[in-house]
Formats: structure tokens, sequence, C-alpha cells
């Protein structure tokens, strides 16, 4: 019969007809026939089975080994013995070179004959010690996949005892060796699947011998963290995590992280790869076994394998959102990555490039997946400008990108910020400041925030940025007895000369260290600027003189020398003075007082409150004139000053442009004087390009710096609980009081007044108005008869000299701002440009307008943005946009230069005359040893740094493909049917990229 059959299968007869002729064979079978017979049809099945070179002739052999199987037991039994099967197993079967690739398939089919048969335990105990053998010699995934179905079926045969923990070890490392060979899509299915049967089969192990799992985790660790190994292990390895009980993890991530033989190259490889896991589409808690080992990396404080693998893996985390399969897992590690990274924003800008695409691939997907991951991806985005405001150069397209998403509130965002962070110790992560291998573009230096510092360092950067104040400070010698001005020289000599990218305030910020402010805290900026400044003042004050003295100018008379001389530094760069009247409205006493001050404070105008004089609602040719000329009929100026002024009609037309002596209160019925159109104002007239900016910066119901001032010079009435208290009518009496300036600073300094308490909530609000700034300010000042006197004769002007108002030009060269709606939090950054005299040599500083080319000049003087440890190029248009933007993001405080002119000042003139004749300050010699000393040692830092990172990025996993998900997103537009990454399904090339 078996040659009948043999003939039958060999004949070229169509498969139907041999179909036919076949059954009547197997129908034979049925019947009793003798052992011989028995064994030469087993043999030709065997043989047909094994070695058939078609798909039919397989199935031919497996039927009637089937029969044989069920209808002649003992013969079967007989021939399925323990020696046939350990040939196979071992010698294989089929001519050498051919060896079948069915030995396993034909023994889980056998197996099912034998069960019970007297040899049944023989031929277990010969497959446990096989299965174990073959897994030794790291067969392929389809044959472990074989191995896995026939232990799967068959649990008798699966090894025992120490046999057991041996053969799971060893089946982990088969797993990470698993690679597809093929890139069509059937083909990575059918891997899949494959690795699906092996990782399986562990469950199962594991599930019945619960021993055998920390064995297996560690033999899985020592995979992933070899750094030996050429090629790096399969993401197959995911597939085994997945089914390692969660109530396992706590224990085993303290083990691993609490090791002290894993060394932490080793440890950085691993997470490495656990990161790269996320592309695995068929795993399950993949994402917190990562987010696990994280956590438990930064409970020891391993905080520089943390920080390496963040930057080097979180972009390609990132990618892995366009893919519908692993979006889940991917954004919950990126989330963890992001959250827990807060003391840099180096590991979120490198994402900034990619979200506009990603985001736009999302919306384009149009799935619940796309829109939840949206919401996700935005609320994570709004925590990170939370954390890292500061930067709407880089943030505007991302903001622009997600601006129809929702924004999540303050109180969510501090939870996640709260909940995610490393460590609540913030000096912790002092030694691990953003990696910035040389100095920025700009050729600026940052500053290292120390633990929210940041209030100080953009007042540092904004003094600094100060040429007049950084010269004078630079310039004094040594041995000065100011020992908080001499630190300050030290750091700024630092700021100027250093080849760091950013250096540490550390030993400024603890000498200057307001003793109320609590540490680690964001304080107000502006109350450090305040204490600081007088601390300078007081300082040099008390005895300790400042080094060099301004060169005497010919046209300062001795009186005004001795008097400027005597000034502190302080005083002369940032002093002004303030004259203060009130005047009784029943006996019409006037009293004043003169008051120093080094700021101003501008307070917000009640919102139903309207100020005139903005220039943002004046034509600009109604902007008065940027000098106004001292009057020539004195009596002008002997008329009483005390006008009340009233507040103009609806609708009735803006009052002309009024000489500057009737500022004052007005009495009812007179003319309003409209103070900021000649007095306060754009120098629209001198330089049309501020004019442009306030009007193209200036929203409809915004308020402008000007109406602030306006509101701070403008009259206040002391009447009910605020009454003034006269002395000539020995009584409380309702009273005016006005503010008026009578000596400009050179440096003008202006707080705008955000942060108010609420009884409500206990806590300090902020308005969050925007405020347009300009860039060019005149302020009225007042003038005595001496200097009056003066000015006619500088200006050969034959009228009397008499008290009158002058404006004073200033430039902006400062904007401190302030990201957040509460002084208690948010962050510090500046925009600060390097304001200097542009007059050129040799023409007369008489006012006169300057060629339009110095205009230029004037308007494109270079604007910084200094953020921390970034100092990158800005514009002023950045700085009047940022609100618009960044509706928390709002100026805070600005610095203002005074312009040479013939309303300066002669000290003001002495100043500039200085820093132009001497240039740039010449440092004393222990000043200069230092930074040469420092400088050789961040150069040898830097060699050894690189050293390190060598040896860390060397044992980082190979990843280059993360981009290519980015660069294929390109052509989403052509691809067909449902496989691209924006239908949510996967093309033969992206499915490849993504899981391997």
């Amino acid at each position: 019969m078996d040659k009948i059959l043999e003939a039958v299968v060999m004949s070229s007869y169509p498969n139907n007809v041999k179909q036919g002729l076949v059954r009547r064979v197997i129908e034979a079978a049925k019947q009793p026939m003798d052992s011989e017979q028995c064994w030469s049809m087993l043999e030709l099945s065997t043989k047909l089975y094994l070695t058939g070179d078609t798909k039919y002739k397989r199935e031919i052999g497996k039927e009637v080994l089937e029969v044989y199987g069920h209808y002649h037991p003992e013969e079967f039994e007989e021939f399925f013995n323990v020696r046939f099967l350990l040939s196979l197993l071992q010698e294989g079967y089929g001519p050498l070179g051919k060896r079948s690739h069915y030995v396993l398939d034909y023994i889980q089919l056998g197996l099912q004959f034998v069960l019970e048969s007297p040899s049944a335990n023989s031929i277990f105990s010969l497959l446990r010690i096989e299965v174990l053998r073959k897994v030794c010699e790291r067969p392929s995934p389809k044959q472990c996949a074989k191995i896995s179905k026939l232990l799967t079926q068959h649990p008798q045969c699966i090894p025992t005892g120490k046999h057991q923990v041996l053969f799971c070890q060893q089946l982990i490392r088969c797993i990470g060796q698993f690679q597809c060979v093929s890139e069509g899509e059937e083909d990575i299915m059918e891997f899949l699947e494959q690795v699906n049967k092996v990782s399986g089969l562990l469950q199962r192990i594991w599930r019945t011998q619960t021993s055998a799992i920390l064995p297996s985790l560690k033999e899985l660790f020592t995979i992933i963290s070899s750094t030996e190994e050429q090629e790096a292990p399969s993401n197959a390895l995911a597939s085994v995590v997945q089914f390692v009980p969660l109530e396992l993890m706590d224990g085993v991530i303290r083990n691993l992280t609490n090791d002290d033989s894993i060394t932490d190259v080793q440890m950085m490889t691993a997470i490495g790869r656990m990161i790269d896991w996320v592309s695995w589409p068929l795993g399950k808690n993949i994402d917190k076994w990562i987010i696990a080992l994280l956590k438990g990396l930064a409970a020891v404080k391993k905080f520089s394998i943390l920080i390496e693998v963040t930057l080097s893996k979180i972009e390609k985390v990132f990618s892995k959102l366009l893919y519908p399969i692993v979006r889940e897992g991917a954004l919950s590690v990126l989330q963890y990555m992001l959250l827990s990274f807060q003391h840099s924003h180096e590991a979120f800008h490198l994402l900034l490039p990619h979200i506009p695409r990603l985001v736009a691939s999302l919306k384009k997907e149009d799935s619940n997946s796309a829109a939840s991951s949206l919401e996700q991806l935005a609320e994570l985005i709004h925590c990170m400008f939370f954390r890292f405001s500061g930067f709407p150069d880089l943030y505007e397209p991302v903001l622009e990108a997600v601006k129809a998403l929702p924004i999540p509130n303050e109180d969510r965002i501090k939870h996640l910020l709260g909940q995610n962070a490393w460590t609540s110790q913030k000096n912790e992560l002092a030694c691990f400041y953003p990696r910035l291998a040389s100095k920025s573009e700009t050729g600026k230096i940052g500053l290292i925030n120390l633990g929210n510092t940041c209030y100080m360092n953009s007042i540092i950067q904004s003094l600094f940025m100060a040429s007049d104040f950084r010269h004078s400070v630079l310039n004094l010698t040594e041995g000065n007895s100011q020992p908080l001005m001499t630190k300050l020289q030290w750091l700024f000599a630092f700021l100027e000369h250093s080849q760091r990218p950013a250096i540490s305030p550390e030993s400024f910020l603890s000498a200057s260290w307001p003793p109320w402010f609590t540490p680690g805290a964001q304080q107000d900026c502006s109350e450090y600027l305040k204490y600081l400044l007088d601390r300078l003042h007081e300082e040099e004050k008390t005895g300790k003189r400042i080094y060099q003295k301004l060169k005497e100018s010919s046209l300062m008379s001795q009186a005004v020398e001795h008097h400027y001389l005597n000034k502190t530094l302080i005083e002369k760069m940032f002093g002004g003075k303030m004259m203060t009247k009130i005047r009784c409205l029943k006996c019409l006493n006037v009293s004043s007082r003169e008051e120093a001050f080094t700021d101003l404070s501008l307070a917000f105008p009640p919102q139903d409150r309207h100020v005139r004089g903005s220039t943002s609602v004046l034509p600009v040719e109604e902007i008065g004139p940027q000098f106004i000329e001292p009057p020539e009929n004195p009596s002008q100026l002997t008329g009483s000053p005390w006008i009340r002024r009233k507040p103009p009609m609806a609708g009735e037309p803006a009052p002309p442009p009024m000489p500057v002596e009737t500022l004052g209160f007005q009495e009812p019925g007179e003319q309003e004087n409209p103070l900021s159109s000649d007095a306060v104002g754009v120098d629209a007239a001198k330089d049309p390009h501020s004019a442009f900016g306030e009007q193209a910066c200036t929203p409809k119901d915004s308020r402008s710096v000007l109406d602030l001032i306006n509101y701070f010079l403008s009259p206040e009435r002391l009447t009910a609980e605020n009454k003034y208290h006269c002395e000539k009518c020995a009584s409380l009496q309702d009273a005016e009081k006005v503010a008026e300036l009578t000596e400009g600073p050179h440096y003008l300094i202006l707080t705008l007044l955000r942060f108010s308490f609420d009884p409500r909530t206990m806590k300090r609000k902020k308005i969050l108005d925007n405020v347009s700034i300009p860039v060019v300010l005149k302020l009225p000042v007042l003038v005595s008869p001496e200097e009056t006197e003066d000015v006619c004769q500088r200006e050969k002007d034959r009228s009397g000299p008499e008290s009158g108002f002058m404006s004073v030009v200033y430039d902006l060269c400062s904007v401190v701002v302030h990201s957040g709606i509460s002084s208690e939090s948010g962050h510090y950054y500046c925009y600060s440009r390097e304001c200097t005299d542009t007059v050129p040599h040799g023409q007369p500083r008489d006012g006169t307008p300057k060629p339009a080319s110095d205009k230029q000049l004037d308007f494109e003087i270079q604007w910084y943005l200094f953020n921390d440890t970034r100092v990158s190029f800005s514009s002023f248009e950045s700085v009047s946009n940022v609100t618009s933007f960044f509706p928390k993001d709002t100026a805070y405080v600005l610095f203002y230069r005074q312009r040479p002119g013939r309303q300066s000042c002669p000290l003001h003139e002495a100043l500039a005359e200085a820093g132009r004749l001497h240039g740039e300050p010449s440092l004393h010699k222990d000043l200069m040893e230092a930074i040469s000393k420092d400088n050789i040692l961040y150069l040898q830092e830097q060699e050894k740094e690189a050293r390190n990172r060598a040896a860390y990025i060397s044992a980082l996993p190979k990843s280059p493909l993360w981009w290519k998900d980015f660069d294929r997103d390109k052509d989403d537009d052509n691809s067909s049917g449902g496989c691209s990454p924006a239908a949510g399904g996967g093309g033969s090339g992206s499915f490849h990229g993504l899981v391997f």
C-alpha cells in the first residue's frame, strides 16, 4: 500500500484526481493490517511530512500519520520511540544541507498519540533536555515559535527545576537576537506573531512558577545593559516585560537602582534601550516600567543618567506619537520625561521644531486617539511654557500651532509640575546646568539660575547693559572699601571677559540677598533692585569713597562741581529728585518737600479714569517738540501754578499743546494742560520709528507707559479720610497734592505696579493689562533759576532766568518681563540693548535733529534677550509684542537712559564723555588674573567633559532613524489607503521604521 500511495503522490495527475485515490488509501489504512505494512506507511508519511517539497505532499503525510495514530496506536507507539525522536532532534531529517524545518511540527503532531503510552514519560524527559539545548543554540524566531507552540500544547515537556530557570533565561537571550529581515508588512506581522508566541510561553511558565520571574528579569537586564554587544538587542524584548506582574515592579526597580555592581554606563544603556521599546506595537505596561525605572533613578539621585538619556531619546519618543498603535505608551513616557526635566529647558526645546508638524498631522488624522493626544500634548506644552517662560521668539510657532486647543489653569499646571519633578531639593540639581559648548552667538554671557533666582539674573543683566554704570563699576580701583560693589565689579568683569557661556552669580547672590527673602522661593525683582541700589548707595555713603572721580567739566561751576562730586555712584547714575507740593484748598498755603528717588513706581489708573495726554491717542503732528524753550516773558512764570485741572468732557476736541509753564492745577473753566503732548511723550517729531512702534504695538484700548506717568504726575485730591493737616489752618483740610520732577536721573527706572494685595484670596494678584512701551520718552523736569540761567547761557538765550519746565529725553534700554500671574511665582527675563550716544564727533550737541541715517542707526541698536543661561538676539518688535502672544508675560521694570542734549545736566554729559574717552575700562591685576585662570579652568573642564561625554554617548544604543518619522510625514498626502501614519495604519516602510 505504501508503494501505491507514493506512486499516486509522485504522479502528474491533477490534485483532485490524486485526492480521490489518496482517500481510498486512507480508508484502507483504517482496516487491520500487519505491523510491517504499518511501519512502511509510517515511514512514507514521515518522509512526505518532513521533506515534501509542496504543501500538498506535507498535508497528505499529516493525514496518513493521524490515521495510523488513531487506528494503529501500538504500531505508532513503537515507531514514535525515544531513539527516533532523539535522532530527529539532534541529527535532523533529510539529506545534508537540506535538513527539514518541520521536525518540531512533526513531534508536536505525534505526541498527541503517545500521551498514554508507557514510553510517554521517557519522551517528555527527552524533550525537556532537547528543548533546552535547542534554545541554547539560538534558533530563529520561527523555530523558537515552534518550540513555544509545542511546549504550550504539551507543558509536560517544559524543563523543570533549575533547568526551567535556565530555559527561561536562554529563551530571553533568543528573543534579544530576534531580527525581522524583511520589510514586507505580511512578514512583519508574521514576525510579531512569532514573538508573541515565545513571550506567551514565558508568561505561562511564570504563572505556574513565579520563582523563575526574577532570574529571568536579571537576565533581561544583563542583555539590555551590556556595552560589549556590537548590535543592540532586539526591541522584541519589550514583549517579555509586559507579562511581568506589576506588583513586582517596586521591588525590582528598588533592587536595580540600589545595586552597586551596576555601573552608570550600564544603567544608562539599559534605560536607553528600554525607552526604545515604546516603538514595540504589541507591548502592554511597557510605559509603566520605563517610567518606574526613571523614577527609581531619580530617587537615588542618578541625575547624570537621567539627563543624558532624556536628551538623547526624547525626540525619538516624540516621533512615535505619529503612530496610533504605540501613541498611548509613547505619550505617557514623553509626559514624564518632560515634566520631570525641570532644571533646564533643553529637553523641551529639542522638540520645538517638531511640534507644529506633529500637531498638523494629528489634526489631519481626525480620530479619537489623535484628538485625545492633542489635548494632552497641549496641556504638556503649556506646562513647559509656564516652567520655562522667557523664550517668545522660540515659542511663537508652537503657540500658533496649539492656539485652538484647551489651556489648563495654573493650578493644574502646578499640580503636574509638582508631582513629577525629580527632586524637591533644587540645589541637588545645581551642578546639572544646560550643556552649552560655547558662548552664545551674541557674544553675551548668561547667568545660571541658582533656584528661582531669575529675578536677580534679569536685574543684573539690565544693570550690566547700562553701559555708563558698567564702565563706572569696572573702573573702580582695588581696595575701594566697598565689598558689595567689589563683588558686583567682579561679576561684571566676568560677564564681560569670561569664555564660559554662563557664569554662576552665587557669590553676589549671597552678598546681596535681602534678609527677609525666602531661599529657593520666587521674589519680586523690583524689591530686589531697590534693596541692591540702596545697599550700594549706603555702602559708599558711609565713608567708602568711589575711587575714580569724573574729570572736571569746564562747564561746571565750583558749586555745581562740589555738589556732584559728593554724590555716590548710585545717585549719579540712578538718582533723581522730585518735589511734592501740597496746597490747602482753604487758605491756599503751599508746602513743598523735595525727595530723592532711584525709581518711579507707576500705579495703574482706575479703569473708569481717562488720563489725558497719552501719545497713543494723539496724531503725530500734534505731539509737541522735543525741547520746550524757556519762556521769554518772566511774567508767565510768576503767576500761580496752582491751577485745578478738569477732565475733558466726552466729545470735546483735544486741546492744543499749551506752554509748559501752565503745568499744575487748573481752575474750573480754564484750559487743561495736556502734559504728555509736550512734556511726557514719544519723540515722534524727532524719531518717527518710535512713533511707528507705539502705533503698531498698541491695541485699541491698551494702556501706555505715558498714561501711567501722566497719572503719576497728575494732581491728587486729599479729602475725607485722606485730608491734609494744614499748619497754617492748624486743622485737617481738603488739599491737592502734585509731584514734579526737579532732577532727571541719568538712568530712569520705571516700575509698573502690577501687583496688588487681594484681601479675599490673601494673595498678591497681578494686573495683566498690556502696556505699550515707547522707545523714546520725554519727561517734564522743573528747572531752578540757576539751571535755567546755565542753559540760557549755553544756548545764548538772552531771556532772564526763571523757574520753568524742560523736556528731558530718554531712550529705552532694558525691559524686565515677568511671566506669570503672581509675584510669588512665575519667571523673569529681560530684553536689553546697549544705549550709547549716537551723536557723531564734531556735531554740535545742540539738540538739532540728527541726519536720517543717525536716526535709523539709533532705532536699530541691537536688542538681546537674556533668560538665565540663554542669551539670544531679539528686536524691539519682540519686546512690544510679547504680551500679545503671551498674555502672562508683561513688562514690569523699565530702564531708560537720558539722551545727551542741551537739556542734559553737566554730570550726565561728563559721564557720557568719560565713557567715550576711556572706552572699555582696564581691570586691576588681581581681577584679570582671576578671569584668566577661570578661562583656563573652563577649557580644561570642556576637555574632560568631552571625554566623559564621548564615553557616555558611545554606550548609548544607536537610534538614527527617529527623524525619518517626521520626514516621512511630509508625503502623507501622497500615501494611499489607510496605511499612512496619519490614517492610523502603517504602510510597509513606515511600519518597519516604527518597530525597528
